[in-house]
């Protein structure tokens, strides 16, 4: 299948540039669609159209209208969830029922900050002076790059555009060159609820080129990314020297911990759940499970046992559990990373190889993956994977699993499994990470803040608190005295 257009001003147009990359089926192993390598100048273009649409006033200055649009395109992605999630699961190999799931959470999204985008509101300040006047106005920022990973790209992508949208700012969006097709489908949509011309704009290409220019753009006034720890430090080194905001989501280490007191049958369901769920390429992925010692030894038959039963095939198959890896060369890199674990001392209790049966050669397949006996300064448990690949430790004491679950530089996610309303509660409050589940793993809501501490990213998206990322404050002071109005005059 050919990509050949970009969404830019309103309208469907031709690339500056006739090269193009390819987007590879992780199950077959072979491309299937081709996409425009876009060059800075279309960067411009795009830029320049949003940098337009914002100056026009009407988009920016009217909540009504922008929350009228932002309900209709709920509506129009809620009806082509189940199209646009079979597109996705082609591009990253992730399961079509995921990724339909997503689509459908993405509308919820999207209605939510319709709700709050004519809701948008300042304070008055009291100050000293009584003969004075003081506001503040929230307003937003101008043109704003959203630069998308590839592992859930409607979602990632409805967490930054529904706030950014609804505060009043315009955007262009970079997908991933890896998972860019259901994005560039996606802006048939915006199309289709006719929003005004350029208020949305989608382009595709190789970060190092397209990425970057929309970091570095005079014009553009916010960054926001989902992405690696390593991009996300080059995206902020770009950005500060204009400076302009960032907002990036970087991934996580995130713990999952299982007391005695738990719901065992509970706790192994969630943390396999938790890992093997879109084939642990998920940021928020409970990579590290911390085992009450009690309990050690039953929850690892458990979860070794569930590893063995998860049916691997066509993301695309609706009984499929859990499908290929994106890319071959990331399948390599978790395969390497599993060797170097065994390597450094940990214990292989099921999996680590690349799956190969009848119908899986093709793919990027590992297979669910757990590993024992690992020591909190290996490799393994300190990077992370993005693949199906659980480390497992045990604890005797609270204290050790509190420890234990914030020695890591992110600081994501984690959960707690008790029923002790006490301990989660006291556990809870000592976890270094912006979200922490209890007696559940990887719940959402759109009114739920999300985002991480340390090397887990900066920013909130999803809730009030994002709305919030993209408004800058402005305060309005109003002397109400003539006679003593001079008084705050600094002499010229």
């Amino acid at each position: 299948m050919q990509y050949s257009s970009l969404f830019v001003g309103g309208r469907w147009t031709e690339p500056s540039t006739p090269e193009v990359f390819d987007s590879v089926d992780p199950f077959s192993g072979r491309p299937w669609a081709t996409f425009p390598d876009c060059n800075e100048a279309d960067v411009d273009t795009a830029v320049a159209a949003a940098r337009h649409s914002f100056e026009s006033d009407g988009w920016r200055r009217d909540g009504f209208l922008r929350s009228l649009l932002l309900l209709r395109l709920a509506d129009l992605l809620e009806r082509a969830a189940a199209r646009l999630g079979a597109i996705e699961s082609r591009d990253n190999g992730k399961t079509v029922i995921e990724n339909v799931g997503q689509a459908r959470f993405a509308a919820r999204i999207y209605r939510y900050f319709a709700g709050l985008a004519d809701k948008i509101d300042g304070r008055v300040v009291p100050l000293e002076n009584p003969d004075s006047f003081d506001f503040t106005v929230c307003e937003p920022y101008g043109v704003c790059a959203l630069l998308l990973a590839w592992n859930s790209p409607l979602q990632l992508l409805a967490n930054k555009l529904a706030p950014a949208l609804a505060a009043g700012n315009t955007v262009v969006i970079k997908p991933s060159e890896v998972a860019p097709a259901s994005v560039l489908e996606f802006g048939h949509l915006i199309e289709e609820a006719e929003f005004p011309p350029g208020v949305v704009n989608i382009i595709t290409g190789l970060g190092p080129c397209v990425g970057r220019r929309l970091a570095q753009h005079p014009d553009v006034e916010l960054v926001s990314l989902t992405g690696g720890v390593a991009t996300g430090r080059a995206i902020a080194a770009i950005a500060a020297q204009a400076p302009k905001k960032v907002v990036l989501e970087l991934g996580g280490k995130s713990p999952n911990i299982i007391f005695d007191d738990a719901d065992i049958d509970l706790a192994v369901r969630g943390a396999a759940a938790g890992i093997f769920s879109a084939s642990g390429q998920t940021c928020v992925a409970g990579s590290r499970l911390l085992v009450h010692e009690p309990v050690l030894d039953e929850v690892v038959d458990r979860l070794t046992t569930r590893a063995r039963a998860i049916r691997l095939g066509d993301p695309r198959n609706p009984s499929t559990e859990m499908g290929p890896l994106a890319t071959e060369p990331h399948m390599e890199r978790v395969l390497g990373v599993i060797q170097g674990a065994v390597e450094e001392g940990a214990t292989l209790a099921v999996g680590g190889r690349r799956a190969t049966r009848e119908g899986l050669a093709q793919g990027f397949f590992v297979e669910p993956t757990v590993l024992t006996n690992v020591l909190p300064d290996m490799k393994v448990a300190r990077e992370e994977v993005f693949g199906p690949v659980l480390c497992v430790f045990s604890f005797d004491t609270e204290a050790q699993a509190v420890a234990l679950a914030n020695h890591s530089d992110f600081g994501l996610a984690s959960g707690i499994w008790t029923r002790n309303l006490d301990r989660a509660l006291t556990v809870s409050r000592a976890m270094r990470s912006g979200t922490v589940w209890v007696n559940t793993y990887r719940s959402s809501s759109p009114a739920a803040p999300f985002g991480g501490y340390k090397r887990s990213g900066i920013g909130r998206e999803r809730g009030r608190e994002a709305l919030h990322e993209y408004l800058q404050v402005k305060n309005v002071m109003i002397s109400l005295n003539e006679a003593t109005r001079s008084r705050g005059v600094s002499p010229p």
